[in-house]
């Protein structure tokens, strides 16, 4: 579940349909909710082959994204177990890449990438830790310092850094990081997950008993960056409007708070839906008149690309993007929703009136974002561009380790893992 392992997945699955190996390491399945399935219980290491894509599946402290100690345990037992696993259970690869947040997991894949003699490549999809200081989650000025000279040192070892957000790269610039190591590859959609045939949206809507409401929804992880109870502050400003119903599905450390703040507010107008599937989610957003994108007021987010806007937009759901920086950009572009304040109930509840009563509006905005993303932002492509740049390090790499042999020895060699 969550946006970064369909990120993974995705990218994964392409490069390997184009003949490269791909080796992911990861953990047994338990986000968000730090329960881990059924089907993985009992196992400290598992070997799975998905699509062609080698999976490898490691130990870790599981705890919901609920408290700071026991997420701090998660991934410091990820981190450990990772690096043991990737050091003993794989060949050399061509290239090792990282993804963060979390941190610790970037961190393995560097110290791997030194044990296995190859490349480092970053992905950055949120910059950390500036967004826990910011969030409030981090707090001690020591452990704060010591963090971002880990992050300076991540971006100095990279080979090559991959950023999610294009507004990343001045971020990264500051730091004296070198423009030409930054490349972009932004979130996206899957063609095959768009042609997916599933549960249809009447059948979400009679399902949850919401045949004929104006279905604004929030689908995703309920997190304290999320500002949520400002969406149900909008429901209870409307809750004397029958017709409008808000629908919250995902789980996430706030969702509990969130839960008992509408039941001590009596909002009749609220459904709280558990984790869906993803093959189940295409037809949530498609089954909903409005889709909000939501995050607090903070700097940090004005660099953000929320992954749920290519969803909202490709299923054909008007967009509410109550984000500033670049997603508020890229939903002014694609002409997909409405772009308001965040953290601002009475512009929420405006945006909700205004989808509500002009339906040409909602139908072009539904239009205009499928397109939209088709056009731009199809994850083919996207996995396509990613790959030519780490082909395009590894063979730099190998042209720069031939003009430097001796002999018969090469300084960089590949077994073409």
């Amino acid at each position: 579940m969550g946006a970064p392992s369909a990120r993974t997945f995705e990218h994964a699955r392409h490069w390997v349909s184009q003949g490269h190996d791909v080796t992911v390491i990861t953990g047994f399945p338990n986000h968000p909710t730090g329960i881990i399935r059924p089907e993985y219980r009992g196992c400290f290491v598992k070997r799975e082959n998905i699509e062609g894509i080698d999976l490898l599946r490691t130990w870790v402290y599981c705890a919901a994204n609920k408290w700071f100690f026991k997420r701090i345990l998660n991934f410091f037992s990820f981190f450990f177990s990772s690096l043991i696993l990737g050091t003993l259970m794989t060949g050399r690869p061509d290239v090792v890449a990282g993804t963060s947040p979390q941190f610790f997991c970037a961190v393995a894949a560097y110290l791997l990438s030194i044990v296995k003699r190859a490349p480092f490549v970053l992905e950055v999809r949120d910059i950390w830790p500036q967004s826990a200081v910011e969030l409030g989650a981090l707090k001690n000025p020591l452990l704060i310092k010591i963090l971002e000279a880990i992050e300076l040192h991540l971006y100095r070892s990279a080979a090559l850094i991959i950023v999610v957000a294009e507004s990343t790269r001045p971020h990264l610039i500051s730091k004296g990081i070198p423009p030409e190591k930054i490349k972009s590859v932004p979130n996206g959609i899957d063609a095959r997950y768009l042609d997916s045939k599933g549960i249809s949206p009447e059948e979400i809507r009679e399902e949850i008993k919401l045949r004929d409401s104006f279905i604004v929804s929030y689908i995703g992880t309920h997190g304290m960056s999320h500002a949520l109870d400002v969406v149900l502050e909008a429901a209870n400003k409307l809750q004397s409007d029958d017709a409008v119903h808000f629908l919250f599905v995902g789980e996430g450390a706030e969702k509990e708070n969130l839960k008992r703040m509408a039941a001590e507010l009596k909002l009749s107008n609220v459904s709280f839906i558990n984790e869906q599937p993803r093959e189940r989610l295409l037809a949530y957003y498609r089954a909903s008149d409005a889709g909000i994108v939501p995050l607090k007021r903070l700097p940090i987010f004005q660099k953000v690309l929320p992954s749920k806007l290519f969803e909202l937009m490709g299923a054909g759901c008007p967009v509410i993007c109550s984000v500033e920086g670049e997603a508020a950009d890229l939903v002014a572009r694609a002409k997909s929703g409405l772009c308001i304040e965040p953290e601002n109930a009475e512009a929420l509840i405006e945006a909700i009136g205004r989808l509500r009563t002009d339906n040409l509006l909602r139908k072009q905005l539904s239009i205009n974002g499928r397109q939209f993303v088709k056009t731009h932002y199809l994850r083919s492509k996207l996995a396509e561009n990613y790959i030519n740049e780490l082909s395009s390090l590894v063979n730099n790499r190998k042209r720069a380790g031939s003009r430097q042999q001796t002999g018969n020895r090469n300084v960089f060699t590949s077994n073409n893992r």
